[in-house]
């Protein structure tokens, strides 16, 4: 379910008011917590944060003309995602996330291997996905994506 909204604003505009709500907070608490260099986007038909061409020129390596994703939060038709590429790329992070959700949250863990599925609005463990935005710099993330992702010439 990818938005064709063209800025941030429009995205949040389009959602009904219990997700624009949710969205709104996700994205406040991203925001306070995102370490310099991040870039918040539309990305993917979503809201994403993103290592900009400024900071990576080489950009993502499925398309090099787009920024090398990090995160993203979208508004699916059953479930709120926050998508999280540190934790896909990081097993320390991925197991740090999953033992923190744990103690975070009554609610089982919906995960896939990037992506975190909130059901319900008042599920989203706000403050743990706050201090999870902390851990990984945008330098961090372009050295594990490299090592990870990038194709060796």
């Amino acid at each position: 379910m990818q938005s064709k909204a063209a800025t941030v604003d429009q995205y949040l505009a389009e959602l009904p008011g219990d997700r624009q709500k949710a969205m709104n907070e996700l994205r406040k608490v991203i925001k306070k917590n995102l370490p310099k260099g991040f870039q918040e986007c539309m990305n993917y038909g979503m809201i994403g944060y993103v290592v900009p061409h400024s900071k990576y020129p080489a950009g993502y390596h499925c398309d090099p003309k787009l920024p090398l994703p990090f995160m993203g939060i979208a508004s699916q038709k059953n479930f709120i995602a926050v998508y999280h590429m540190g934790v896909y790329a990081d097993p320390k992070l991925l197991n740090w996330f999953t033992t923190a959700h744990a103690n975070a949250s009554s609610k089982k863990l919906d995960m896939g291997k990037s992506c975190m599925r909130y059901k319900k609005p008042e599920d989203i463990p706000y403050q743990l996905i706050g201090e999870l935005v902390t851990k990984m710099t945008p330098d961090e993330w372009i050295a594990l994506y490299e090592k990870s992702f990038r194709r060796k010439k």
